[in-house]
């Protein structure tokens, strides 16, 4: 791909990306962890692979306003309209919609080529270990979604068997949970490796609560009777 391409391509996404959970950072981060996945494999387009990278998330302004939608659907179709509109082949632009379409991952809709398994396990990846705390917070807190619930005896609750939208919830019910759900050896190996800070962070935090809960309602005793 010669840089007058590349920079047509990244001007469509720049113009697309207003998500701070899902800003233009996290589409750099998942095309470089991409190239990392990429150099494992083999027989990979990588002008497919950093188009669909570049363009993944370019869905997600509509389904922000319209939460019924789909952002991979949409990002694919926008993708597709794009690309053809600007002179590229209508197979290539549906090579790129086929990995934007699954990035999302759902039973009914895997991945299936190499460039769409590896734009899978690179966003992934930005979901695991430290960052994906972070974006996880970022995210929750623009909705308005506290850190965590309290249980019926007002302490606070793990967030294991929740049901109400939490911080601890989410890390629960989903970013405990990626680990296994890779498509490539690299990107399983590169997910491993950042699998400890995310739980590091989660047992310290959910401790210092506790403790400040556990100990303060003791206290408070003390002085509110």
């Amino acid at each position: 791909m010669n840089k007058q391409t590349y920079i047509l391509i990244e001007n469509y996404m720049l113009q697309c990306m207003r998500d701070a959970a899902h800003d233009k950072e996290h589409i750099y981060r998942v095309l470089y962890n991409a190239l990392n996945i990429a150099q494992a494999e083999s027989n990979v387009d990588y002008d497919v692979l950093i188009t669909a990278c570049l363009l993944h998330d370019i869905g997600r302004d509509e389904q922000f306003k319209n939460p019924k939608l789909d952002h991979a659907e949409v990002g694919g179709d926008k993708a597709y309209k794009f690309l053809t509109d600007n002179g590229f082949s209508a197979e290539f632009a549906e090579r790129v919609k086929s990995c934007i379409v699954a990035h999302r991952f759902r039973k009914s809709r895997p991945p299936q080529s190499i460039e769409a398994k590896i734009l899978f396990d690179a966003d992934k990846l930005d979901v695991t270990g430290a960052m994906g705390v972070a974006r996880t917070l970022m995210y929750k807190s623009g909705v308005g979604e506290p850190l965590y619930s309290l249980g019926m005896d007002g302490m606070p609750s793990n967030g294991e068997c929740d049901e109400q939208p939490s911080f601890f919830q989410e890390y629960n019910f989903k970013l405990k949970n990626l680990y296994d759900k890779f498509f490539t050896e690299r990107g399983r190996l590169l997910a491993a490796e950042r699998k400890n800070a995310a739980k590091a962070f989660y047992d310290s935090l959910y401790a210092e609560v506790e403790n400040a809960y556990k100990n303060g309602k003791k206290l408070l005793k003390d002085f509110v009777d």
